[in-house]
């Protein structure tokens, strides 16, 4: 079975967003030739889930290559339908239902990429199977929580955590099943 894999950035107070979507904080750790291990998870994965707003602000940041490289399933999880795109969809349907259709396909790994309302319901849902969480050296006092109230207690395992010289942390963990 495929597992679930969270990828995410944080600041030390747990905002994975200032006010208005602004992800201005994360380049405090940008260093040259330094990808926190992105690329490696990249090869893991052959299937993307991501919020609409988080897809959008790296539609306009980055392009529309970075999720849609011709070689990944993308889904938008979305609330207003739109013709799909190459191999991005545009899902409206049930969250839920789509991961575990997609768990039992063959294939490589499913990354999740946020945003904050995808996360949380796959929390809710006991969907997510391993968190890889870099926890930014700032506390910007508010904005966009990555975990929010309202969800079961999951009990997570360390697997690895490694400290960067940039003052990132980068935490690796993996869901504890009952």
């Amino acid at each position: 079975m495929r597992k679930l894999s969270l990828f995410i950035a944080t600041s030390l107070d747990g905002y994975i967003a200032k006010p208005d979507d602004d992800l201005s904080f994360l380049s405090i750790v940008e260093k040259e030739g330094e990808d926190y291990g992105y690329a490696q998870f990249n090869k893991s994965i052959d299937t993307i889930i991501v919020g609409r707003k988080t897809y959008d602000y790296v539609l306009k940041e980055i392009g529309p290559s970075h999720y849609d490289n011709g070689e990944r399933d993308v889904y938008v999880i979305t609330r207003t339908e739109k013709p799909d795109t190459g191999k991005t969809i545009f899902y409206t349907e049930s969250l839920s239902q789509l991961v575990k259709q997609l768990k039992v396909k063959d294939g490589k790994n499913i990354y999740c990429d946020g945003g904050a309302e995808v996360i949380n319901e796959l929390l809710r849902n006991d969907l997510i199977d391993e968190l890889i969480i870099s926890i930014i050296p700032i506390l910007v006092g508010n904005g966009i929580r990555l975990f929010n109230d309202g969800r079961p207690e999951q009990e997570l395992e360390l697997v690895n955590s490694k400290a960067f010289d940039t003052g990132l942390v980068q935490l690796y963990y993996k869901r504890k099943k009952k």
